[in-house]
């Protein structure tokens, strides 16, 4: 593993979202797998793959085992959090291992590498792949287009660069809760709206981008840009690991965009989180995990 010192844009503690990050992994994984599998193959023998802010390593896992069930590859996991990645690569380690099923070594090589995604001179420290992967990590960029611009030359001639990003906002309350007005969850996805405004407009040098991420790969030379979207369903009663992942999920609403919700919609929230309470989300059986993972990408000519 190379560490060098990296740093984040957007001012958020992301080694302390480990757990979280790890839930969300969790669920996703069907998504995920389909993703990976669908990317993979358009790929030729042997790939490099590079999973650019690569989080707890979720995503990777998948491409370990798609890349396992034919010729084998590398995988290259870059991420500015050193404890992230870490976790990352023992994770995807294992993952390669684990598909190693004729009983030899893996045939799939992991290497992480300590990096800012925002660096202009990123593609100078990678090797040339066959496909760049970055899920919900270019939004938390100052110059989203440069940032794109900058992935896509990583990709070598003919590579695939794709991109995660948008999709369907989950959702995971009934209308109803029992307390509190009706729609709670609307009022809760328009205060993370304004809560990520707010985010964008801190970070330092950040630029706008007023238009969608297909035009951004286009604008970075991607030919044959296309979208495509992989749901995420998780009906209730929902699967171990849904309750931890909504507490995650409310409790960082309830730290970061209370200042965007009612008094009254603040009082719900905390009603929701504390196992005391007769409302305690935990003591629910109507939980569910309902949304899209979209992904955008091209080929570089």
């Amino acid at each position: 593993m190379v560490l060098v010192s990296g740093h984040t844009h957007d001012h958020i503690d992301w080694a302390d979202r480990l757990a979280y990050l790890r839930a969300a992994d969790a669920l996703d994984a069907p998504a995920q797998a389909a993703i990976a599998a669908r990317l993979v193959e358009k790929l030729p023998s042997r790939p490099t793959v590079i999973d650019l802010g690569c989080g707890a390593g979720g995503m990777s896992t998948h491409f370990a085992a798609a890349l396992a069930e034919r010729s084998g590859g590398t995988i290259v996991l870059v991420d500015a959090t050193p404890e992230l990645l870490q976790e990352a690569a023992r994770i995807v380690q294992y993952a390669a291992a684990a598909a190693a099923t004729d009983g030899t070594a893996s045939k799939v090589e992991v290497q992480a590498i300590v990096a800012d995604l925002a660096d202009a001179a990123l593609p100078d420290r990678l090797p040339a792949a066959d496909l760049v992967w970055a899920s919900r990590v270019v939004h938390h960029l100052p110059d989203q287009q440069a940032a794109t611009g900058t992935i896509a030359s990583i990709a070598r001639p003919g590579g695939i660069v794709a991109l995660a990003e948008g999709g369907l906002s989950f959702c995971f309350l009934p209308w109803d809760l029992g307390v509190g007005r009706p729609g709670l969850e609307d009022r809760l996805q328009a205060a993370q709206a304004a809560w990520f405004v707010g985010m964008r407009e801190g970070i330092d040098g950040a630029v706008p981008m007023p238009y969608g991420w297909p035009l951004a790969l286009e604008r970075a030379g991607l030919a044959e840009v296309r979208s495509f979207s992989a749901l995420v369903d998780h009906p209730a009663p929902g699967p171990d690991g849904l309750t931890d992942y909504v507490h995650h999920h409310l409790s960082r609403l309830a730290m970061n965009a209370a200042d965007h919700l009612s008094d009254d919609d603040q009082s719900v929230l905390a009603s929701l989180l504390d196992p005391d309470s007769p409302h305690y989300l935990g003591k629910r059986r109507d939980l569910y995990l309902l949304g899209a993972r979209t992904v955008h990408h091209g080929r570089r000519t």
